[in-house]
């Protein structure tokens, strides 16, 4: 049984990996005995991550790039595929947010927002699926959020990024299917990371967050990495074009 969830020796790439939940993942990944790639925008972020999950005994290399750049994504998979190996798994997970009402938030915070955390995965994904489509094989993962289908005031960016990301993996899926590659994605509630470090030390929004979560409490990064594990393993052979959320309970809970 245990085979069936292995994935030690698989090359995975996680972009925006240096930090936050993609940080988690690569840890995740790392000691489950993956090839971590470790992906940001700049070498001053990404060579510290490296080396945290090296000292920690896993296999780790960084390639920082530009995720939404198609010349910079495709010479950094081309490297890597050269150099550590044929991508097994994918994480799209590089996104920022960008926040202000939606009567005043500007052309500018809008595409920056949807640049980053959507067409970035179009970008990405593309660009390494073609290796997968190949090879007849490949996983990947799209990070959506619970704001995927619900929204708040301030980030009516964001909610579109990820409701558009959601979608994107079912295309993903769909077109990709009948070559052997699955997409999937994981769809996280509200997590603890440096992120949201404000909003976890505002007691508004922290009873806010509790209030509607029936665990009661915020999400630890590493509550997301046996998703990610289970859908990169053969144990997910089967599943393709699905979102796991991760989030506490909120979406079932009225």
């Amino acid at each position: 049984m245990s085979s069936l969830f292995d994935v030690s020796d698989r090359v995975v790439l996680i972009t925006g990996s240096s930090r936050g939940l993609g940080l988690a993942f690569a840890q995740g990944f790392a000691q489950a005995g993956a090839r971590v790639v470790v992906n940001g925008t700049r070498p001053e972020t990404v060579e510290p991550a490296v080396k945290s999950l090296k000292e920690a005994g896993g296999q780790a290399v960084g390639y920082p790039f530009d995720v939404t750049d198609p010349e910079s994504v495709s010479g950094a998979v081309a490297r890597i595929e050269d150099k550590v190996g044929p991508i097994d798994v994918l994480i799209n997970n590089a996104g920022i947010q960008r926040r202000a009402p939606l009567s005043d938030m500007t052309l500018t915070e809008w595409d920056a927002v949807l640049c980053t955390n959507l067409t970035s995965a179009f970008v990405v994904g593309r660009t390494v699926a073609a290796g997968m489509v190949a090879r007849g094989r490949g996983c990947i993962i799209n990070i959506t959020s619970l704001n995927a289908e619900g929204a708040r005031p301030t980030i009516a960016n964001y909610v579109a990024s990820k409701g558009g990301l959601d979608a994107l993996t079912r295309s993903m899926a769909t077109e990709w299917g009948p070559h052997g590659v699955r997409t999937n994605a994981i769809a996280p509630g509200y997590f603890v990371t440096d992120l949201t470090r404000p909003l976890v030390d505002d007691p508004e929004f922290d009873r806010w967050v509790k209030s509607n979560v029936p665990l009661r409490r915020w999400g630890d990064p590493r509550e997301l990495v046996g998703s990610a594990i289970f859908l990169s393993s053969d144990a997910a052979s089967y599943v393709n074009g699905r979102t796991i959320h991760v989030d506490g309970g909120w979406r079932s809970s009225l």
